[in-house]
């Protein structure tokens, strides 16, 4: 297994993973091919796949504003779990935003999503019981749930 940045050649790939992941939550904007080009072409040094026997079996998105850090849309294949494939996503995309200057990281993860939740946990990474998380569409929007 090796990791690599993602391309947008790896976006067909990268969306069948995502799509068997349950707990994922997508949406027919954001995470269509032009959305995920734009994100990518804004952080081209933080986003990233594992990748074995020329498979595409992890990923992980991450963005930021200058001053903050935001992971998105973090899979490991189901079959590839509990091998240390995601910690080595995460490590090597907070490496690449320690980098730019960023010092703080941030993400948002369903409630229902427990293994996700858990993996999250384990990473270090707290809830934060404080904050309300808000957001608008200001484009109609359609989720796409796993």
């Amino acid at each position: 297994m090796y990791l690599r940045k993602m391309k947008i050649e790896d976006y067909d790939n990268v969306y069948s993973l995502w799509m068997s992941c349950v707990g994922m939550g997508l949406n027919n904007l954001d995470d269509s091919k032009d959305g995920i080009e734009k994100f990518l072409k804004r952080n081209p040094d933080t986003c990233y796949i594992a990748v074995e026997k020329d498979e595409i079996i992890g990923v992980i998105m991450v963005g930021n504003d200058g001053r903050r850090g935001y992971i998105y849309h973090t899979a490991v294949h189901p079959k590839y779990r509990n091998q240390g494939i995601g910690k080595a996503l995460v490590e090597i995309a907070l490496d690449s935003l320690l980098k730019l200057g960023i010092n703080k990281v941030a993400l948002v993860v369903f409630e229902r999503n427990n293994a996700g939740n858990e993996f999250w946990e384990k990473m270090g990474f707290t809830s934060r019981n404080d904050l309300i998380y808000r957001n608008k569409a200001l484009v109609k929007i359609e989720r796409i749930d796993t």
